[in-house]
């Protein structure tokens, strides 16, 4: 082992990890960005930065890292479904604990414009910044926004469109007010107003963005900005108030070296699809409709479909179950008796001896070898069949390698009810949400900047 460094990147996974023909990954062709791309009208782009860039961790700390917020976020996405779903479940609620999101973008809100970071959150749709004159506000990295120094600020009246859709409100002295929780303790609660806000590093103006200016907002995981963007389905949302309701991101890899940046692109600037993208559908849930639910008919293993039954993945008819996709969570959550099926799959296929120790976090973790070459592992093709749309995954997008504790793991996990497909398996894919078309597309790209 002395050939492999510690923490292994999964760079250079493809020297680890012999890849079986036909039933092991092969390569693709990357797309790489442009970075000369510049802002048309209606569409803009910011940089995503991830809640742990900058801090000294290692490759297999920033995982578990993201898992241990992942674990919460299912909890409390799942508290959410329950609450809309059935009655009786309207008080379940999750720990107040950090996991609202893993990215961060930078944007300015007011006239003049005030910079402040904001969490980027695919499983909501509310646009809220804390606001002075504050009640209760926890300790931001930027100053609080203060709405009287701004001239373009206005609250919104209680008979607006946007007032009508908050999930919580009432008509105060002089607006509307708004409370917006989310599955746990965490809330933020003030007033609805419209904005200037400003995005990117072309500084594009978006006029008249509603947003919640939160008085008392409450939650651990709310400290890693001052705010958050909502990029959920509903009215509320950032994408749902451009005139194109469009968005994609291009999540870069665990491995790539500190300071590489994702990309958000919004509006005309996200998209289209090209000819090498999967396109599937988005799906409805009456029962929450912030979330972005998708059909997952079923997986293959090292070519070989796994024997899980098409219902598995299926919404049911009160809105629990089926399969979501979300920037927020880190490594993807398939529903149990499923995740066995994967768990199964694997061990047979990987000529290793399992990991019992749980010291990773991961379900499925097997020992390296201890004396022998790297290239004696070989790895599975895995590919998850979207309705209309099979998407093979690298195997750095499922394989994670840690050669100084001597493992390599699956970066999945098992759930109950819903499942989540995460940000792990979406890296180095530019992931297009086309909310007129109630499409999603991911294509094939290299989303590192240079």
């Amino acid at each position: 082992m002395a050939a492999l460094t510690s923490f292994l990147p999964l760079l250079l996974l493809a020297a680890a990890l012999l890849l079986s023909t036909p039933a092991a990954s092969t390569s693709r062709r990357l797309t790489q960005l442009d970075p000369t791309t510049t802002t048309a009208a209606g569409g803009f782009q910011v940089a995503l930065t991830h809640v742990d860039s900058g801090k000294n961790l290692t490759k297999f700390q920033r995982l578990q890292r993201g898992i241990n917020r992942g674990n919460y976020r299912l909890q409390k996405l799942t508290a959410m479904v329950l609450a809309q779903s059935t009655p009786e479940a309207a008080d379940v609620a999750a720990p107040v604990v950090s996991g609202n999101g893993e990215f961060l973008m930078e944007l300015a809100v007011g006239t003049p414009p005030v910079s402040y970071s904001a969490i980027v959150d695919t499983g909501s749709d509310l646009i809220w910044t804390q606001c002075d004159p504050c009640t209760n506000c926890y300790k931001q990295p930027t100053p609080i926004f203060d709405p009287s120094k701004s001239s373009t600020f206005a609250k919104l009246p209680c008979s607006s469109t946007l007032c009508s859709a908050l999930p919580q409100s009432s008509c105060g002295s002089d607006g509307c007010d708004y409370l917006y929780t989310y599955g746990d303790y965490s809330s933020t609660q003030g007033v609805m107003a419209t904005e200037t806000f400003t995005f990117g590093g072309n500084k594009v103006k978006v006029p008249k963005v509603g947003f919640g200016c939160g008085e008392d907002n409450e939650g651990d995981g709310f400290t890693q900005g001052g705010g958050l963007v909502g990029l959920g389905r509903g009215p509320l949302s950032l994408v749902s108030q451009l005139k194109q309701p469009k968005f994609s991101y291009c999540l870069t890899s665990i491995d790539d070296a500190a300071g590489a940046t994702s990309t958000l692109s919004m509006g005309s600037l996200a998209g289209p699809a090209g000819n090498s993208s999967a396109t599937t559908g988005l799906i409805q849930n009456s029962a929450q409709s912030s979330f972005y639910y998708i059909s997952l008919e079923g997986i293959s293993v090292g070519g070989t479909g796994l024997s899980i039954p098409a219902s598995t993945f299926a919404l049911q008819s009160d809105g629990s179950g089926g399969m979501i996709i979300d920037s927020g969570t880190t490594i993807t959550y398939l529903e149990r008796s499923a995740f066995d099926e994967v768990k199964k799959a694997f061990k047979a296929a990987i000529d290793l001896p399992v990991d019992n120790s749980g010291s990773t976090g991961l379900d499925l973790c097997f020992d390296l070898p201890s004396g022998g070459g790297s290239g004696d592992i070989k790895v599975p093709t895995l590919v998850f069949h979207f309705k209309g749309a099979d998407l093979e995954l690298p195997a750095e997008n499922y394989m994670i390698a840690d050669s100084s504790v001597g493992l390599v793991c699956l970066a999945m996990g098992s759930s109950s009810g819903m499942s989540i497909f995460g940000n792990i398996q979406q890296q180095n894919f530019m992931v297009l949400y086309d909310l007129a078309k109630e499409s999603l597309s991911f294509t094939p790209t290299q989303c590192a900047k240079s």
